[in-house]
């Protein structure tokens, strides 16, 4: 039985020396994406990584692929995808977040380009947040059970630290204005094709 090839990871000086032969996948929203990222990566949210597997394993046999995300955590579920299915992968240490503080320059299209929105992480404070005063609200005003919501997003917020997942993202990540648009991946999954 052969084994399978491990994710590497890469620090920020490392990946960008290499940035020219790399083919860069940040796994992040399109909103995050648009905020900035590697020059060159291809957007392909975490979500649709197995959609992408065909074209990802084309593009990993004419070279490395550098696996990217705002802290890491995400690029590594999508490395540890890649490798269950014989595709080798690193992920960058620290995401974008390292890179931009190693002093690394991030593309962000002009304004015509991109589609704003808040980053991933934001949306989870700004949710987490909201359900604890509504449940701390609801709880005071309606009845006192209701305050098992603001209990319930305590108690998965301390899960997420500790497995570093996040199911409230998972479940942000599926509204529309973090989807790609449809003809977006297209593009990005012909882009693949032909690298």
């Amino acid at each position: 039985m052969t084994s399978l090839p491990t994710p590497v990871t890469l620090g920020a000086e490392q990946a960008r020396t290499r940035l020219d032969e790399l083919t860069v996948i940040d796994v992040r929203t399109p909103a995050e994406y648009a905020s900035g990222h590697l020059l060159g990566a291809l957007n392909i949210p975490l979500d649709h990584i197995r959609r992408a597997l065909p074209e990802i394993r084309h593009a990993a046999g004419r070279g490395d692929v550098l696996v990217v995300c705002a802290s890491g955590a995400r690029s590594e579920n999508a490395c540890r995808l890649l490798v269950e299915q014989g595709i080798a992968a690193a992920t960058l240490a620290g995401g974008i977040g390292a890179w931009a503080a190693d002093g690394h320059d991030l593309h962000r299209p002009t304004a015509r380009e991109a589609r704003a929105g808040w980053s991933m992480e934001r949306q989870v404070r700004f949710t987490a947040g909201a359900l604890v005063l509504l449940g701390l609200v609801l709880g005071l005003l309606v009845h006192p059970a209701l305050l098992l919501i603001s209990a319930g997003v305590a108690g998965g917020l301390v899960f997420s630290a500790l497995t570093n997942t996040c199911g409230m993202a998972a479940a942000l990540g599926k509204l529309p204005h973090n989807r790609p648009r449809a003809a977006d991946l297209d593009d990005t999954l012909a882009a693949l094709r032909t690298r």
